[in-house]
């Protein structure tokens, strides 16, 4: 029986070698079963309507708290998905899909595939348990990637997957779990363990944002904005310009009028308070 210390040599040396441990039999089912998952998230990508308001869910517990207010208050999100963001979580998915395809390829045990979980009455969903280990797997950008090979997460985690892996393992009663990666640019694999010293107490976190999200008006502001140049301009920092809610959220800022976009070069500047107009278009409708 293979152990998961080896799962990312194992899943390159399907490419150096001839040699799958897998019969003919082993290897179609596993294949049909990558494709039919990929149907299902296409089918979802293509035809998912606009989102009322959603209901709390483990995979989202690590967001800022302001954030998860409007997620499940709010009918709609005020800025709405742009068509380029969900192809991009479309093919997140189905890098995440060929993940679980490559362990199995490479001989793994992978079980409990999107097993239904529950913390203090808040339900989700894993992805899997490879070798008896309880992973969950990441697509992600280079300099995320960096995270996960740095096992850098628990100082640096705008994405909140600590909390969200903390509460699987909550909802499966372990105290030890691991990130499976792959950097989507490179095709680079990695396995970060994570340990319950670094795991959060999801159950407290769930009860917390239970009363939180009952809440008649959102919390404080997730994160404040920051100086643009010399200017006296203000803008959005990394972690709210993805944001759904930043329109909403920002509606007093420069004097009531809200924000301002510029189209510079490098894309989208989100201003928060104008001092100085940028030699640029600014951007209407956005």
């Amino acid at each position: 029986m293979k152990n998961i210390n080896t799962l990312v040599e194992d899943i390159y040396n399907l490419f150096q070698s001839d040699d799958i441990s897998l019969d003919e039999k082993e290897i179609d089912t596993c294949i049909n079963e990558f494709g039919d998952n990929i149907k299902e998230h296409l089918k979802t990508a293509l035809y998912e309507k606009e989102r009322s308001k959603r209901n709390l869910r483990l995979s989202a517990i690590g967001k800022p708290d302001r954030q998860l207010w409007y997620d499940v208050n709010r009918e709609k999100e005020s800025t709405p998905v742009s068509s380029s963001t969900r192809i991009k979580f479309l093919y997140g998915h189905i890098l995440e899909e060929l993940l679980i395809a490559f362990s199995r390829l490479a001989g793994h045990t992978v079980t409990d595939t999107q097993k239904e979980l529950s913390v203090a009455g808040v339900k989700g969903h894993q992805d899997c348990v490879i070798d008896g280990v309880l992973v969950d797997c990441k697509s992600t950008s280079p300099r995320g990637f960096e995270k996960f090979q740095k096992a850098d997460l628990v100082r640096d985690d705008p994405f909140g997957y600590i909390a969200q892996i903390s509460a699987y393992a909550k909802g499966n009663e372990v105290d030890e779990a691991a990130f499976l990666a792959i950097n989507k640019q490179s095709g680079e694999i990695c396995l970060t363990p994570v340990h319950s010293l670094e795991m959060i107490d999801a159950e407290d976190r769930v009860e917390y944002l239970k009363v939180l999200v009952q809440q008649k008006s959102p919390p404080n502001r997730c994160y404040s904005d920051v100086k643009d140049g010399v200017s006296g301009n203000k803008r959005l920092g990394t972690s709210c310009i993805y944001c759904n809610h930043k329109r909403e959220c920002w509606r007093d800022s420069n004097n009531g009028q809200g924000l301002r976009v510029f189209n510079y070069a490098r894309g989208y500047r989100y201003l928060t308070n104008v001092g100085k107009i940028p030699d640029v278009p600014e951007v209407v409708n956005w």
